[in-house]
C-alpha cells in the first residue's frame, strides 16, 4: 500500500497558514477541523513548516498564555519531514516511529499534495492485515 492510495481515499485537502498568522489563529483551526497538525506555507505554496498540538503544548508551557498572540513561526516545527506519494505505509510506519512524528505532508514534485497522520497509516496497516488474514482463511478453506 502506497501513500498514493491512502490520499485517494481520504482526499488531498490540507489545512495550511502563514507563519505570521497567530498561534490562536491555529489554534481555532485545529479546534473547529478537529485536526492535529496545520501545514505552515509560503505565499508561493512552498512548506516551510508545521504546527502541531504538540508544539502548541510546548509554546504554552514554554510561554504561558502569551504565547497565543505571538506568530505561528515562534512555535512551529520548522525541519519538516515529509514523504511522497510512492511511499509505502510500511515505509510511513518505520519514519513516524523513528522521528516520533503524527503528520507527514505529503510532496509530489515538490508541491504539496496531502497530509498523513498515523491514524491514516494505522488504519490501512490494520486493513492490509485483515485483507491478508481473510485470504488466508479463504485459502485453508479451499485447500
Amino acid at each position: 500500500m502506497k501513500v498514493k492510495q491512502i490520499l485517494e481515499d481520504k482526499g488531498q485537502d490540507v489545512f495550511t497558514m502563514s507563519a505570521d498568522q497567530s498561534v490562536k489563529e491555529a489554534i481555532s483551526l485545529l479546534a473547529d477541523h478537529n485536526i492535529g497538525a496545520i501545514v505552515v506555507v509560503d505565499k508561493a505554496g512552498a512548506v516551510t513548516g508545521i504546527l502541531s498540538e504538540r508544539d502548541v503544548v510546548r509554546a504554552s508551557a514554554r510561554d504561558g498564555a502569551m504565547f497565543m498572540q505571538k506568530p505561528i513561526k515562534s512555535c512551529m516545527t520548522a525541519k519538516v519531514v515529509t514523504c511522497c506519494p510512492q511511499d509505502s505505509v510500511d515505509d510511513l510506519m518505520g519514519l513516524m516511529t523513528a522521528k516520533r512524528i503524527r503528520h507527514l505532508p505529503v510532496l509530489d514534485e515538490g508541491k504539496l499534495s496531502g497530509l498523513v497522520s498515523i491514524g491514516d497509516v494505522v488504519k490501512r496497516k490494520i486493513r492490509e492485515t485483515e485483507q491478508e488474514a481473510a485470504a488466508l482463511r479463504d485459502y485453508i478453506a479451499t485447500g
